[in-house]
């Protein structure tokens, strides 16, 4: 064995392992989410699986031997269980309907197209004639081509798109809080982009490479192949850990009665005035209990409202009001002669580090970006 598919055989276990321990874990898991979690769990059996798969074709099996009609391909039911982990961590009860089926349809087909070729091998004589139209070209459709990548990244890209437009409508309809649903958005996004590469690099590799010059058995000779799998594993990989991390967190709100709602909106728009006219938040000392006080409410309203209203925790809605402070105080030409440093402090902050972070978490930019902009 040749010392490049040792390294390859390393990079994807890394990720085949991982997704077997992690999804035996969350297959267990008997608390929150426990649905959500055993789509997750499915997900990366389904990516291990189709990583041991490559992993022992590299030891020489599952090719033309009794291995071969086993390895079937599953790859069609990724983006449907992607889409289904999303919705069922969005969904209070979610259980899978009749017309859920219909999302299986792809992976129904794949599977049987897969064991209709791989028959094909049985009649194989040589030549053509072995073979009926169909075997013949669905062989070559099938197994000479990408055909199998090029579908499942079209289905991944269409249920992630589908699941997107889920956590958008759930923002909307205030049934999650933004913040709490970055951990799916993160999700989404990375299979997303990835497998639009993974698809504009098939496009490319039919349209032009092919034509150039055709060659046989896509499977073992492409040169995005092995790349392609190693992406896999490190999805794989992040997946499981940070799956693993969030197994048990709450994305949706609990429901609040409208009279505890207006309440809290009321004191909300009370905040917003307040701030505006006392700037409370310039007080470096400033704390939750004081700010109650000033505002004379109990401390556990005032964090309600900023969790349910504001969406914030209190330490993040101080800041984000000291830096609209400092932009402020920034734009005023007779404070140009104050270092960056001062006007923080003017703001609001305590110390420089606060201020560094802040002006990192609220604009995404550094200190010292922030003082050319103006």
């Amino acid at each position: 064995m040749s010392v490049s598919s040792t390294i390859i055989i390393i990079l994807l276990s890394v990720g085949c392992v991982q997704g077997l321990i992690y999804g035996g874990i969350l297959l267990r898991s008997s608390e929150n989410n426990k649905l959500a979690n055993r789509i997750l769990a499915t997900i990366l059996f389904f990516l291990s699986y189709r990583l041991l798969v490559q992993i022992l074709r590299l030891f020489g099996l599952g090719r033309y031997d009794g291995w071969y009609y086993v390895m079937l391909d599953f790859s069609w039911i990724h983006g449907p269980l992607l889409y289904f982990y999303v919705k069922a961590q969005l969904t209070n009860n979610f259980k899978f309907k009749r017309n859920d089926l219909v999302h299986l349809i792809p992976f129904a087909i794949q599977v049987a197209f897969s064991i209709f070729v791989r028959l094909q091998n049985l009649y194989w004589e040589g030549t053509r004639e072995s073979l009926s139209w169909l075997g013949y070209w669905g062989y070559v459709v099938w197994m000479n081509l990408s055909t199998i990548y090029f579908v499942a990244s079209i289905l991944i890209i269409l249920y992630a798109t589908k699941a997107q437009k889920l956590i958008k409508l759930k923002n909307m309809g205030e049934t999650i809080s933004s913040g709490s649903s970055n951990w799916l958005k993160k999700v989404l996004l990375a299979f997303k982009v990835y497998f639009i590469v993974v698809l504009c690099i098939l496009l490319v590799d039919l349209i032009v490479i092919n034509k150039a010059a055709f060659t046989s058995y896509f499977y073992f000779t492409q040169f995005y192949y092995y790349p392609f799998f190693i992406g896999i594993s490190g999805l794989t990989y992040w997946l499981g850990i940070e799956g693993y991390r969030r197994k048990d967190s709450k994305y949706l709100r609990a429901k609040i009665p409208n009279d505890e709602l207006a309440q809290l909106t009321m004191i909300a728009n009370d905040l917003n005035a307040t701030m505006e006219e006392n700037k409370w938040f310039k007080d470096p000392e400033l704390t939750l209990g004081s700010l109650a006080a000033n505002m004379k409410i109990k401390p556990y309203l005032l964090t309600k409202c900023l969790n349910t209203v504001k969406q914030k925790k209190f330490a993040d809605y101080i800041n984000e009001l000291r830096v609209k402070e400092l932009q402020s105080l920034l734009q005023q030409p007779k404070n140009e002669k104050y270092t960056l440093l001062s006007l923080a402090f003017e703001a609001g902050f305590n110390s420089k580090s606060s201020f560094n972070r802040a002006v990192k978490k609220h604009l995404g930019v550094s200190p010292s970006e922030l003082r050319t902009s103006f």
